[in-house]
């Protein structure tokens, strides 16, 4: 537990530390409910916290720690450790007044992983959008919010976007339905320059870029966008993100994942390979 990762804020650090007491529980083969009354809770918050979507009190932590044999100060260091510091604000906390607590989740998820595989069908991805592209997009969806405001949630965006340029930037795969590309949110001149940059984008190393045209033969998706997190940590599984206009659902046991895996990979194989998506993406600068 010395070497878990720092990079995805507290989202991360919750997720290993509530894997870890779920290990030890297990273990010991105490149920929810017994470690839950250990704790002055109940068995669904021993769920939470196993699960990562609540943060950590540090006695419930070392009350855990007890219950499950961990009586070692040695062993008991590090967990609590890492307890303190899956409280800590990620960088985003700063932009809590325009950020739904939803979304926080899959920051942290989105800050510590190594791959992304994402589908969309109206807009280009936020990790791929440029600054005017984004702002007529927040706009769309936040009609009555200030200038301000908007601006904030554009920032956002960029902020994310800075760590896929970096010095061992994760990889980022990102297939679109051609719809995506034929609509001009914004204008015919916000399009020309969101076209440009998804050419440059695409001539990253770790950037891949794939377009479901028209004339696919059938479709591979069904349903809507959604996006598949990879991790290098051994201890963090995939995760599939579905966003929804008030909320989200973040899947990750291995038959949901396994199923929008397939899917992803059938959408992969029906897209236009990688430099044909360049050469489209050209075409249709040239049209407008």
């Amino acid at each position: 537990m010395l070497d878990y990762p720092r990079r995805g804020g507290p989202t991360v650090l919750r997720i290993l530390l509530g894997a870890q007491l779920r290990r030890l529980r297990e273990e010991k083969g105490i149920s929810t409910e017994d470690a839950g009354y250990e704790i002055r809770g109940s068995h669904s918050k021993i769920s939470r916290m196993e699960l990562g979507r609540v943060g950590f009190k540090e006695r419930d932590v070392a009350d855990l720690l007890t219950l499950y044999g961990v009586t070692d100060p040695a062993d008991r260091a590090p967990l609590l450790e890492l307890a303190r510091e899956a409280n800590t604000p990620g960088w985003w906390h700063r932009y809590g007044d325009v950020l739904p607590n939803w979304f926080e989740t899959y920051l942290g998820l989105e800050e510590a992983a190594s791959l992304l595989r994402c589908y969309e069908l109206q807009f280009v991805p936020g990790l791929l959008q440029t600054e005017d592209y984004a702002r007529a997009v927040v706009r769309l969806g936040h009609p009555d919010a200030t200038e301000e405001d908007v601006e904030r949630r554009v920032r956002l965006r960029m902020t994310r976007q800075e760590r896929f340029v970096e010095p061992g930037a994760p990889t980022l795969w990102a297939v679109l339905d051609e719809a995506v590309l034929r609509r001009r949110l914004g204008g015919d001149e916000v399009m020309r320059g969101q076209l440009r940059h998804l050419v440059e984008m695409a001539d990253l190393p770790n950037v891949t870029l794939q377009v479901v045209r028209y004339e696919a033969s059938e479709p591979c998706a069904t349903g809507g966008p959604f996006t598949i997190l990879r991790f290098a940590e051994p201890g963090l599984s995939d995760v599939v993100y579905l966003e929804q206009l008030t909320s989200a659902l973040y899947l990750d046991k291995p038959a949901d994942v396994d199923t929008y895996m397939r899917v992803m990979n059938d959408l992969c194989i029906t897209a236009s390979r990688p430099d044909e998506t360049i050469r489209f993406l050209n075409s249709l600068l040239n049209e407008i």
